[in-house]
C-alpha cells in the first residue's frame, strides 16, 4: 500500500490525491509489463513481438509492421507489445487500449488514434508524422527524444506525459488536458496550445519558435527555474 503523507511537498499544481492515483498506476504498469526478448542477432535491441529479431535484422520489416498491425487491430486491449524500429503508415489504432507496450524508433505517418487509450507506452524516438490523435487518452507516456510534425491533439487526455527532447513542428493541441507534462529541452516549432490546461507542464529550456498560448493557463506553467516552488 503506498501512503502519501500530508506534509510531503509536491511540485507546482500536483495534489496529493492525483500524486497518490499516479504512483499507484505507474507501480502497477512496472509490475506488469512485458519481458524482454533480445534478438537472437546479438545486437543487444529487444525481438518484435511473436519474432526472434528486432526491426533491424527482420528479414522482412515491412512484413512484420504488416503483421502486428493486424494483431492490434483485431483485439480491443493491446498490451506487452514490442514494435520498436518497424514503419506504419494509413493505419487506423482507433478505439483501442494500448497498456505497457514499446513503439522505441517507431515511424507513424498518416496513422489515426481516435478514441485511443495509451497508458505506460514508450515511444522513444518515434516519429509521427501527420498523424490525429483526437480524444485520446494518453497517460504515463514517454515521447522523449522524438519527432512529431504536423500531429493534431484534439480533446484528449494528455497527462504525465514526457517529451523532453522531442521535436514538435505544426502541431496542434486543442482542448486537451497536459497535466503535469514535460516538454523539457524540447525543440517546439510553430505550436498552438488552445484552450489547453497547462498545469504543471515544464517548458524549462525549451526552444519555443511561432509558439501560440490561446486561451491556456500559462500562468500555472513552469518556463524557467524561478518559477520552481521549492
Amino acid at each position: 500500500m503506498i501512503e502519501v503523507r500530508r506534509h510531503v511537498d509536491t511540485p507546482k499544481g500536483l495534489s496529493l490525491k492525483r500524486l497518490d492515483k499516479a504512483i499507484r498506476i505507474v507501480l502497477y504498469y512496472v509490475q506488469h509489463m512485458f519481458n524482454i526478448i533480445p534478438c537472437i542477432a546479438g545486437c543487444g535491441r529487444a525481438a518484435i513481438t511473436g519474432s526472434r529479431l528486432c526491426a533491424v535484422h527482420a528479414a522482412n520489416p515491412g512484413q512484420e509492421s504488416t503483421r502486428i498491425a493486424a494483431e492490434i487491430r483485431g483485439q480491443p486491449t493491446v498490451k506487452d507489445i514490442n514494435a520498436s524500429g518497424l514503419s506504419f503508415e494509413d493505419e487506423h489504432f482507433s478505439d483501442s487500449s494500448f497498456n505497457g507496450c514499446a513503439f522505441i524508433e517507431t515511424h507513424f505517418s498518416r496513422c489515426s488514434f481516435l478514441q485511443t487509450h495509451i497508458t505506460m507506452n514508450f515511444f522513444d524516438f518515434a516519429i509521427f508524422d501527420s498523424c490525429l490523435l483526437i480524444g485520446c487518452d494518453i497517460r504515463f507516456v514517454s515521447f522523449a527524444g522524438a519527432t512529431l510534425w504536423n500531429c493534431t491533439f484534439d480533446s484528449a487526455e494528455l497527462t504525465y506525459l514526457n517529451f523532453n527532447g522531442s521535436l514538435l513542428s505544426g502541431c496542434t493541441f486543442s482542448s486537451s488536458d497536459l497535466y503535469h507534462s514535460r516538454f523539457i529541452n524540447a525543440d517546439i516549432d510553430s505550436v498552438q496550445f488552445n484552450n489547453c490546461n497547462l498545469t504543471g507542464v515544464y517548458f524549462v529550456k525549451a526552444r519555443q519558435r511561432n509558439v501560440v498560448f490561446s486561451s491556456s493557463n500559462t500562468a500555472e506553467a513552469i518556463f524557467g527555474l524561478k518559477d520552481i516552488d521549492y
